[in-house]
């Protein structure tokens, strides 16, 4: 069985005007261009309507095979508060655009042994534990850092993006 370990976990927030098109396609495009992920899939989309204002939820998973032994497995999750359109001035032109508050969570998740190679007796587990503790030790703490680091680069991007979005 493959032995999954969260090794990234956190969120950011914003309030103020973005275009949550806009937003959602930077989002997705980042995913799957700067990740080099092997797929990204929408596991929910839903949305609320209150009066004139909505509320949207999209979690995203996707995963990324790095070696034959360890694949990377990210989950973003998206929560627009209040999100409503509104017109602002923009170069002299009104341009249509949404108020709201976003929340973006992300977790990155490194798994190890994903095709359960290591399974099956009690010696291959065993072998498992040894190649893990003795041999590869750096390689594991390598893969580590990459997760970490291509999550917290996607929730960066993310917040620059709606910072950049709200002050046009």
């Amino acid at each position: 069985m493959a032995e999954k370990e969260t090794i990234y976990s956190s969120s950011v927030k914003y309030d103020g005007i973005f275009s949550f098109k806009d937003f959602y396609k930077f989002c997705y495009e980042w995913l799957t261009e700067e990740t080099h992920m092997d797929f990204v899939m929408e596991g929910k989309y839903e949305e609320k309507i209150k009066g004139d204002e909505k509320e949207v939820v999209v979690e995203w998973e996707g995963q990324k095979k790095i070696t034959d032994y360890f694949r990377f497995d990210i989950k973003v999750k998206m929560e627009i508060k209040r999100l409503k359109e509104v017109e602002v001035m923009q170069d002299g032109i009104k341009v249509k655009a949404n108020s709201g508050s976003a929340k973006i969570g992300v977790k990155g998740i490194l798994v190890r042994d994903y095709e359960s190679k290591f399974e099956g007796t009690a010696f291959r587990k065993f072998m498992r534990s040894i190649y893990e503790k003795w041999i590869i030790t750096s390689r594991i703490k390598q893969f580590e850092d990459y997760v970490a680091s291509k999550c917290d680069e996607f929730l960066g991007q993310a917040k620059a993006y709606l910072d950049l979005e709200g002050k046009r």
